[in-house]
């Protein structure tokens, strides 16, 4: 009785200390972001004069002055949401469509296909920026919203996550028998597979949203039209002259870009947790 009652303490204590250590970190990664919303809520001097964890009350003066000169949060914002959201669904659709192909067909090529894909992963952006440049400058695009979003039809890190989660989870007999009532390769895809898919697509669409929103250096590039700057873009401009001793403005812009990402993870975040530990295990 008395080692089971030791058990039983020994066991609570563990369990308090974990909750301690996940409360800290999550107070740690919320702590940056709560900083930058009250900061856009202060003036320049109360920014200067130290850190503070409480709002202040130079809201809408902040606000006046960001919309003063040629930052539109509204324009930059439906320009990131329509370059995201079309990016998003073009990686996740077509990042399924190409495990699906990895896994169910049994072809010649597909382990070097697939080593292929997974060596795409090993070139940064970086180094083919110039030329993709000088491409879509030959075909008149580079003030166009084409160049951001075709390109994420071709994500190799959704490939392999979504290849590992189909390997995990899909059982072929199911589309064999799809095959044997008549159903198309397509339609099989779209209305059996997907469904099957979801979790891994709301986690996979999570992080393609949040990485093309916080795209910064290829729109700086190709973007020239100030009516089509996204809000990251619109944000890294606020550090010029005008703006060089507003700082409650500067961070009421990143409070601004960085909202929206909130509201989408706060949407989809029950499917990370599930998408991770089925994609990343298999049976």
């Amino acid at each position: 009785m008395a080692n089971t009652n030791m058990e039983k303490t020994s066991r609570g204590i563990n369990k308090t200390i974990i909750y301690i250590v996940c409360i800290g970190l999550s107070l740690l990664s919320i702590l940056p972001f709560w900083i930058m919303f009250v900061n856009a809520t202060r003036s320049t001097a109360e920014i200067q004069s130290g850190l503070s964890l409480l709002p202040s009350t130079h809201f809408m003066t902040n606000w006046d002055v960001l919309i003063s000169k040629s930052f539109d949060p509204l324009k930059g914002f439906l320009n990131s949401l329509t370059i995201s959201g079309a990016s998003t669904i073009c990686a996740v659709y077509f990042s399924s469509l190409t495990a699906y192909g990895l896994v169910v067909y049994n072809w010649k090529w597909r382990q070097p296909f697939f080593t292929f894909i997974m060596c795409v992963m090993l070139i940064p952006a970086q180094a083919s920026a110039i030329g993709f440049y000088q491409f879509m400058y030959q075909m008149h695009w580079t003030n166009s919203f084409l160049p951001l979003i075709l390109p994420s039809i071709a994500a190799p890190a959704i490939v392999f996550f979504m290849r590992q989660y189909l390997l995990a989870t899909l059982s072929l007999e199911i589309v064999e028998a799809a095959r044997v009532d008549g159903s198309g390769e397509f339609a099989t895809f779209n209305k059996i597979i997907m469904p099957i898919m979801m979790p891994a697509v709301a986690t996979q669409a999570i992080f393609a949203f949040v990485g093309s929103w916080n795209n910064l250096f290829m729109p700086l590039i190709l973007l020239t039209d100030k009516s089509k700057y996204t809000l990251p873009v619109m944000v890294s401009l606020l550090r010029g002259d005008i703006y060089k001793t507003e700082f409650g403005s500067i961070y009421m812009g990143l409070a601004l870009t960085a909202l929206p990402l909130f509201v989408i993870y706060f949407l989809l975040s029950r499917y990370i947790i599930a998408g991770v530990a089925l994609g990343g295990v298999k049976e």
